[in-house]
């Protein structure tokens, strides 16, 4: 794929992370299957604290939105104090993180839950953050010649600060000037790369996005953003189309700046 060189309005780069600082496998093969093992576990065990009843309610509320959707599960109120009773309402938030796991549901609801369990995972040492070596060093590069460095992902800001903070390369969330998920808005519409400029300070023609997601690429595009795609092992194929489309890298050293001239 060779060198891209990057626009020289650019004064931010904005990541993804699944697919693009790190590999999919880690998220695929490791992160969710911890959830989807652990969840009923961690529910008994949290579940007179205040953090775990404030994560079942937004997944209360997210299920009566979901109630017309194909399989949607309904998490119940609690209507005794029963042990029965508590088994059925927390297997009932066990079936419905499992139906959105299946379909792939990015809800901050779910997203929430499953930062607060990773977090139990990284800090008691269970989990490390996979990370692709060129990642680390190409970002140092970028903050030397004056680069702002975000992360964009569908993972909440907390999964984001304990996947670097907790990573391979040890904790590298110094490299980051700051980190957004999709409180912000989806990653698939281009309104929400509109309000990360703002926040930030900038115009989206200021900002690069990378991803591995074409959708993602074209919902920044339409927004003024610049992208590049980026192809790691394990990722999903591009068409011919995408290929011959968008700008590809497979590996952050390929990103030229202008100012390392």
């Amino acid at each position: 794929m060779g060198v891209l060189p990057v626009p020289a309005e650019v004064r931010a780069i904005l990541l993804d992370i699944e697919g693009t600082t790190t590999p999919i496998a880690f998220v695929q093969e490791t992160l969710f299957p911890y959830i989807k093992d652990n969840v009923k576990e961690y529910l008994r065990a949290h579940w007179e604290e205040e953090e775990c009843q404030r994560d079942v309610g937004l997944l209360r509320k997210q299920a009566q939105e979901d109630s017309s959707l194909d399989g949607a599960v309904p998490i119940p109120l609690e209507s005794g104090s029963g042990e029965e009773e508590l088994e059925r309402v927390i297997q009932a938030v066990v079936d419905n993180v499992h139906w959105q796991m299946a379909l792939d549901r990015k809800t901050t609801a779910l997203k929430q839950l499953q930062g607060h369990m990773w977090r139990a995972a990284y800090t008691t040492g269970l989990v490390k953050g996979e990370i692709f070596e060129d990642v680390v060093p190409a970002i140092r590069k970028w903050r030397e010649a004056g680069m702002k460095v975000y992360i964009y992902s569908s993972g909440s800001i907390e999964a984001q600060k304990l996947l670097f903070g907790y990573s391979t390369e040890g904790d590298i969330l110094e490299l980051f000037d700051g980190h957004f998920d999709t409180k912000i808005g989806p990653k698939v519409e281009s309104e929400s790369y509109r309000r990360i400029a703002a926040s930030i300070g900038c115009a989206t023609n200021n900002i690069l996005f990378l991803t591995d997601v074409p959708r993602e690429a074209n919902a920044a595009e339409e927004a003024d953003t610049h992208v590049a795609v980026v192809i790691r092992p394990g990722n999903a194929g591009l068409t011919d189309d995408e290929k011959s489309y968008y700008s590809l890298i497979s590996s952050f050293t390929e990103l030229f700046l202008p100012s390392s001239t």
